[in-house]
């Protein structure tokens, strides 16, 4: 039977060390870290043959979440499938922006346009106990995954609805926060071969990377209560046009929150009544 560090020293040639390390862990059910400990302790011929057969899909490029079916975020691990995007930690910029919007507000009502995983709708919840969280998304199995997650992670201040858009909210529903990380990337957008086995629909508007936020624009005023805010999430290089819908639509005290790698990454803008 091959030692860990045999299978690790073998792996390195196909896929890289940490990658590598993640997968072993989840097929041993052990840390990362007690391969320093015990490089040499023996896999089963069965444990080693799951491994290969990870490495391989690795090696043609599906991403490790998918494979492990788990994914950090806020310092919490979220069920991922191939029917929601990974979640990435430039989009904690977003969960931290609302926290910040919401700070001394008694019970925030929260709407996410579009929750995928759940990951900005769930850890709200649970960073904010009193808020009532909202999520929609037009795929019913990403609603499976956000659900899911809420339900382990034990975010009971947060429900589900299935549809596009304000379509999935009540027409009478008023919120202080509408948050949205939509599909933003432009059709033709070369970035977007690096990301095929994550769902199209969720990447790109087929459009120009805007007609997503040009609409839940548009729709929010109406579901926004007086003094509310609309946050998006959007590419490195979207500010200035994002700043443009939300003024254009009357929005104000528009402005856009830098992430941790220095690039634009959310705009926001207040309804003033």
């Amino acid at each position: 039977m091959p030692s860990i560090r045999a299978l690790l020293l073998d792996a390195a040639q196909r896929v890289n060390r940490q990658d590598a390390r993640i997968l072993l862990s989840h097929v041993l059910g052990v840390p990362k870290e007690f391969f320093i400990a015990h490089p040499e302790r023996e896999v089963s011929e069965e444990d080693a043959k799951r491994f290969s057969e990870l490495l391989a899909q690795a090696a043609e490029g599906c991403p490790t979440p998918y494979l492990t079916g788990t994914q950090a975020f806020w310092s919490r691990d979220f069920r991922v499938t191939a029917d929601v995007l990974i979640p990435r930690p430039d989009t904690e910029t977003v969960v931290e922006t609302v926290l910040g919007l919401v700070k001394g507000t008694a019970a925030p009502g929260i709407l996410e346009l579009g929750t995928g995983s759940g990951c900005i709708a769930v850890t709200l919840a649970l960073e904010i106990p009193d808020a009532q969280v909202l999520a929609t998304d037009v795929s019913e199995k990403a609603l499976a995954v956000a659900q899911d997650n809420a339900l382990r992670l034990r975010a009971s201040n947060v429900s589900f609805t299935h549809g596009s858009w304000f379509e999935a909210v009540p027409e009478n529903a008023r919120f202080n926060i509408i948050v949205s990380n939509p599909p933003y990337i432009e059709p033709g957008d070369p970035h977007l071969a690096a990301l095929r086995h994550e769902p199209i629909s969720a990447l790109t508007d087929g459009v120009d990377g805007l007609s997503a936020i040009r609409e839940i624009t548009r729709g929010a005023k109406g579901h926004l209560k007086p003094q509310g805010f609309l946050v998006f999430e959007h590419g490195f290089d979207q500010g200035e046009a994002v700043r443009g819908i939300l003024g254009g639509a009357g929005f104000a005290n528009v402005r856009t929150i830098r992430d941790l790698g220095g690039n634009e990454r959310c705009t926001l803008g207040r309804i003033s009544a």
